[in-house]
């Protein structure tokens, strides 16, 4: 059976899932998270993507960016994919694959739904149960986005820019998100949208974006109950 087209829109946020192999670890040290985020950050503004937000947990990560082409996520996933898969398996004596084939991705609208993202990516490691808090968590972009650290991998989009009118602001406001957790039906919907590869977003969102892309952009009817039964590894 001919797998689905991806759902690629320029311009449009993505949520981007890549996961190791059989769920297994795909960082097992420090090094290794270090060199991953290298490569996002030599690779990203070479295929054009802008990054809004990332995790990095033990067995998958959690990508939301922008791209500016059609094939600038694709691409920046081939080859950061393929350059660490080099060195993981140079580092750690071993041979093979690495990633559980292609990644899932969700076009995500940017009214109501982007900055969920942003708190679904980087509260990952607390619902997984790593720590209490995202702030204390090492391998994600809540530093940036809350505390305003410098970051050469970070392009905030000007849905978190409309935050507040200073830098102060924006961190301030961006703290107050994390106030409370998400709702297990916003966490079921994100699970969702990025497992099938569906647009994330409003109704009258995705309508636009169903007939922008030709052919449907999610299901007419899912379960939250069945979303929220299916396999997860270190919280997703």
């Amino acid at each position: 059976m001919a797998r689905k087209a991806r759902l690629r829109i320029p311009g449009l946020p993505m949520h981007v899932v890549q996961r190791g192999i059989n769920r297994d670890s795909c960082f097992l040290s420090d090094s290794d998270r270090l060199v991953y985020l290298s490569l996002l950050e030599k690779r990203a503004p070479l295929f054009e993507c802008a990054m809004h937000a990332f995790v990095l947990m033990t067995n998958h990560v959690h990508l939301l960016l922008t791209p500016a082409r059609v094939d600038s996520a694709s691409m920046l996933m081939k080859h950061v994919g393929q350059e660490y898969v080099q060195y993981f398996n140079r580092t750690h004596s071993r041979s093979g694959s690495l990633w559980e084939g292609r990644f899932h991705s969700s076009i995500v609208d940017t009214e109501g739904y982007l900055l969920r993202c942003h708190r679904y990516v980087e509260l990952n490691p607390v619902r997984a149960g790593m720590v209490s808090s995202p702030g204390e968590y090492a391998w994600s972009s809540y530093p940036a986005n809350a505390w305003g650290r410098a970051s050469n991998l970070i392009e905030p989009h000007p849905v978190y820019l409309s935050l507040g009118g200073t830098p102060g602001e924006r961190i301030a406001g961006y703290r107050e998100l994390f106030a409370q957790p998400l709702a297990q039906g916003e966490l079921d919907e994100i699970r969702h949208a990025v497992n099938g590869g569906f647009a994330l977003g409003s109704e009258a969102f995705r309508d636009l974006l169903s007939e922008t892309a030709g052919r449907p952009v999610s299901r007419r009817r899912w379960s939250t109950t069945t979303a929220s039964r299916a396999p997860h590894a270190k919280a997703e």
